[in-house]
């Protein structure tokens, strides 16, 4: 009897094993936890009360002191742990993404620190588990012809899931029919819709998947039973895409090359909706270039793909300007640069950014191809005295093809971290992090980003 697709699917993935991992994956997997953790540190401060909430929220509920809650202070149940970190991961809509687009990371080291940290993995195993769970969402992405960008079901509730409930799996060394089983629960746990977009529910898209992934996993070595198909007839693709999909792509060309690889993985450099980069990029070289006195500008002009998911010509709060390629454009034309602290609702509605939104254009040029990787923007500047200044912005550093560097990976690290790690404790996750493999737990690391919570507010950053 030949093996279904779920069945072959599972089988690949619990053959990813450390020891034949190339040193490319085994070093990405080390920046991916370095780049999550730095993100999720950053996003227990987010600016309307995401991290603030989601940790109360935790506290609330209660749970065994199983896994840590970063910059929380205390340990609860492995669900609620990775519910809140993975909240707070995609809180800043600063966390990696890659091609096709998805968030690879929120959804999934969250639920691997947390059975990581309750079960005393080895640093191996989790890189382990991340390789997998990355592998896992690339496939499902290709396979899933019918996900569109911006639309629809949001990728992390839905791609997120099924990596994070692989990388637990790969950690916890399921057997086939378990992971089977694991699969088969999480397509009933999987889901997110992207009207969300610009919301606080928005990042808990990544958190819920990160929960789910530990609960169906843990769940499927209990004895917990579903359909040992959910790639077949009548499954994930049947009911979520109506059919819309390329299912033999989940297997086809597996790990071969690792899609965390080849194409790579992207990481951000600016806290907002990677769409809105380029025209930020552009805006910025423009300031730089010409010496740009904001206080100069009479309009700027933005010509764009068609793409509504960011065209939020006057958005509703701070949060929902991660989402608006009009103001993401203004603001760094206005500060020279676009941080955590640019969708706080006091810099969403001052003064100079409500008047300068009121003269910024989207147009949209349908010869421009809406796909990520394909795409470009032009920005245009005109200033009081006439003079109009142009900037085409396509390619970006970060994305893939032009990774950061080592160095501007770790300042983005320590700016994220020291809101709310002293110096000493962020130097010490980072040289931890970077011998991840040889670690025989995630005690430190955990016992470090969980303890930095107790005094985020009032941490001079020394």
């Amino acid at each position: 009897m030949s093996k279904s697709l779920t069945e072959q699917f599972a089988e690949h993935i619990l053959d990813i094993r450390y020891d034949a991992l190339p040193k490319e994956a085994i070093a990405v997997a080390k920046q991916v936890t370095l780049d999550g953790l730095a993100v999720t540190l950053a996003g227990s401060t987010e600016p309307l009360g995401v991290g603030r909430i989601s940790i109360d929220y935790v506290k609330t509920m209660g749970g065994a002191p199983q896994a840590s809650v970063i910059a929380g202070g205390f340990k609860t149940s492995m669900l609620n742990a990775a519910y809140a970190n993975g909240t707070m991961a995609h809180a800043l809509d600063f966390d990696n993404t890659w091609y096709p687009l998805n968030h690879p990371t929120s959804p999934t080291l969250p639920a691997i620190l947390a059975i990581a940290e309750h079960e005393r993995l080895p640093g191996t195993k989790v890189v382990e588990a991340i390789v997998a769970a990355f592998e896992v969402q690339g496939r499902v992405r290709l396979a899933a012809t019918g996900m569109e960008t911006g639309s629809g079901f949001h990728k992390p509730g839905m791609t997120g899931t099924l990596g994070a409930v692989a990388g637990v799996g790969r950690a916890l060394d399921l057997t086939v029919t378990q992971m089977q089983m694991a699969l088969g629960l999480a397509g009933s746990r999987a889901g997110s819709i992207s009207i969300n977009t610009g919301t606080m529910t928005k990042s808990s898209h990544s958190g819920h998947a990160a929960r789910m992934g530990v609960e169906c996993a843990v769940l499927a070595r209990m004895g917990w039973t579903a359909s040992a198909d959910l790639f077949g007839p009548k499954g994930f693709f049947d009911t979520f895409f109506h059919g819309q999909g390329e299912p033999h792509r989940l297997v086809e060309g597996f790990a071969k090359p690792l899609r965390m690889i080849d194409p790579g993985v992207g990481f951000k450099k600016h806290p907002s909706n990677y769409f809105t980069h380029r025209p930020i990029d552009a805006a910025l070289a423009l300031r730089a270039e010409h010496a740009i006195d904001p206080s100069q500008i009479q309009k700027i002009d933005i010509l764009f793909p068609r793409f509504e998911y960011v065209n939020r010509p006057f958005p509703d709060t701070g949060l929902d300007g991660k989402f608006s390629v009009q103001y993401t454009t203004a603001i760094a034309l206005l500060d020279g640069e676009v941080t955590i602290d640019s969708f706080t609702n006091e810099r969403r509605f001052a003064p100079d950014i409500e008047t300068l939104l009121r003269h910024t254009t989207l147009e949209v040029d349908d010869a421009i191809p809406p796909d990520f990787d394909r795409m470009h923007a032009i920005v245009t500047v005109t200033l009081r005295n006439g003079q109009r200044l142009s900037k085409r912005m396509e390619r970006l550093s970060g994305w893939i093809g032009q990774p950061l560097t080592r160095e501007q990976r770790l300042q983005k690290f320590h700016s994220c971290a020291r809101r709310v790690l002293n110096v000493r404790a962020a130097d010490r996750v980072v040289e931890l992090v970077e011998q991840l493999e040889e670690l025989h737990d995630m005690q430190e690391i955990m016992d470090l980003v969980r303890s930095g919570g107790s005094s985020a507010a009032s941490s001079t950053k020394q």
